[in-house]
């Protein structure tokens, strides 16, 4: 398995026209009527200080938040610190935080073959349940990247599927690439409280999202006072704080266990 951290997606202009144009196909489109905003919390990778620091500034606030797991990852270094492991992951998952789906090898969906995706997902899926975890209702593209193949097979198994273009959750938004909002560098807690601003005119969805959660962070996660902050703000402006499972039950992301 390659590193995350040596890793580099599709960044050419093919590689981002693929993105945009793949949003027009195999789209669910939301049904939000809501009668206050939303905001979800989601740590991508799981690095431990997500869980150590993250997940107790959301448990102090009575709120939980979702983890996008990769299950290779587990227990191995990186630069944004130690990823966590099966025990600390399913402590999370029983204090009431969602394990999500990020594929087991953190693979660039956007680049791989169909049987490679369903393969990769499937041996995700299967470490989980042999953790003793809950089986993932929904997912998060590594890197962003999507492909027309992934996106029509991940649509068929997760009742939401989370890209990493910027926007709100709003009726008609597609649910098998939805919008999210990045808490990442030095920018990030200003560039976050804008479209949380946003999200509650009107009265929308918002995803958040970052990695790891440190005093010192890397470039893809946020200080512990960035994230306080941010979700203070959120239930100061009155929001509901939800799992990113709870967000899509509430507009329309529902998906059979059966899949």
């Amino acid at each position: 398995m390659v590193a995350v951290d040596e890793y580099t997606p599709d960044l050419s202009l093919k590689g981002k026209l693929r993105r945009r144009l793949v949003r027009l196909l195999d789209r669910r489109p939301a049904k939000v009527e809501l009668n206050r905003p939303m905001v979800s919390f989601a740590f991508d990778d799981a690095p431990v200080s997500a869980l150590t620091t993250g997940a107790k500034i959301l448990e102090a606030r009575g709120v939980r938040g979702t983890y996008f797991i990769s299950a290779g990852l587990a227990g191995q270094d990186s630069t944004m610190g130690r990823y966590a492991t099966r025990e600390e992951l399913l402590a999370a998952s029983a204090a009431g935080h969602e394990l999500g789906c990020h594929t087991y090898s953190h693979l660039d969906c956007g680049g791989a073959d169909e049987a490679t995706i369903a393969a990769d997902i499937a041996r995700n899926e299967a470490v989980l349940a042999e953790w003793g975890a809950p089986r993932p209702t929904n997912f998060a593209y590594p890197y962003g990247d999507v492909s027309p193949t992934a996106k029509r097979l991940l649509a068929k198994r997760y009742g939401l599927s989370r890209a990493l273009h910027h926007g709100l959750i709003q009726s008609g938004t597609d649910l098998n690439q939805a919008p999210a909002i990045g808490i990442e560098g030095p920018a990030g807690g200003i560039y976050a409280r804008r479209w949380l601003e946003y999200a509650v005119s009107r009265r929308a969805w918002v995803i958040f999202y970052t990695h790891d959660v440190t005093e010192n962070p890397s470039v893809c996660g946020c200080t512990p006072r960035v994230l306080r902050e941010l979700v203070d703000r959120a239930r100061s402006l009155g929001c509901d704080i939800v799992t990113v499972a709870e967000g899509a039950r509430r507009v329309g992301g529902r998906v059979s266990l059966q899949n």
